[in-house]
């Protein structure tokens, strides 16, 4: 059975697109033009993922992810304007799942949909008759190390670890593509919103801080891996 997509924005051609692309990958899809309408659909229908555009008139993004987030941890992946730092930062506490930054790449939009069903599909399969309860949408966890997107905090070996913005944005991004390879330019505009092939000086030095502060051994890292030649991945299993 294929997961059901919500998309809410204002703007339609988005919508369209969107859409287009979605069904192509064999996912269902409805829609909603404003928040009101969101609300109903998504109390009426379900859907496992949100494609939420936070600039709308009457109820806007925040207000229908609160609302959501108040009932239910169904994955939202917020649609913000290129450049608003502050809307991904507030979308991002208030428990989106992930972000897009207009204009955006509708087959990055897929693939993250895609990764973040991919993940709430493996999680319920893991879960068994007795066990603990799945964890919620917006928690990755991984042997060690626990990131709640919902509060924008990071236990590492059951102890809480303080992040700077960048430092969590860029865990966030490992942690959400498991064994997933980025180049220091990818980091640099995914992170940084930065499209600049040069100096990337910024991200090794938050790679290094990020060891220093996850890492047992940030000289033998146990999660952010260095892939020579190319850039970093996140290893989230248990070392053998």
């Amino acid at each position: 059975m294929s997961s059901l997509i919500l998309v809410v924005d204002d703007e339609t051609n988005i919508i369209d697109v969107c859409t287009v692309y979605l069904k192509r990958e064999g996912y269902e899809v409805i829609s909603a033009v404003n928040g009101e309408e969101a609300i109903r659909l998504w109390r009426l229908h379900s859907p496992q993922l949100i494609v939420l555009d936070l600039m709308m008139p009457g109820k806007n993004g925040w207000q229908v992810c609160e609302e959501i987030r108040n009932e239910q941890d169904v994955p939202i992946i917020m649609l913000t304007a290129r450049g608003d730092e502050m809307d991904r930062l507030m979308g991002l506490t208030m428990g989106a799942d992930d972000y897009l930054t207009k204009p955006f790449s509708p087959r990055e939009l897929v693939l993250r949909a895609k990764a973040i069903l991919r993940r709430l599909q493996r999680s319920k399969a893991e879960t068994v008759p007795g066990a603990a309860a799945q964890l919620p949408a917006h928690i990755l966890k991984f042997p060690g190390i626990e990131l709640n997107v919902l509060h924008r905090s990071v236990r590492v070996n059951e102890k809480e670890i303080e992040l700077t913005v960048k430092e969590f944005e860029l865990l966030h991004l490992f942690a959400g593509h498991p064994e997933q390879v980025f180049s220091r330019n990818q980091l640099l505009s995914k992170v940084w919103d930065i499209d600049y092939y040069g100096d990337t000086t910024t991200v090794t030095v938050h790679i290094r801080r990020l060891r220093e502060k996850i890492e047992l051994n940030p000289s033998q890292p146990r999660y952010i891996k260095t892939v020579w030649g190319i850039g970093y991945k996140f290893e989230g299993r248990e070392p053998s």
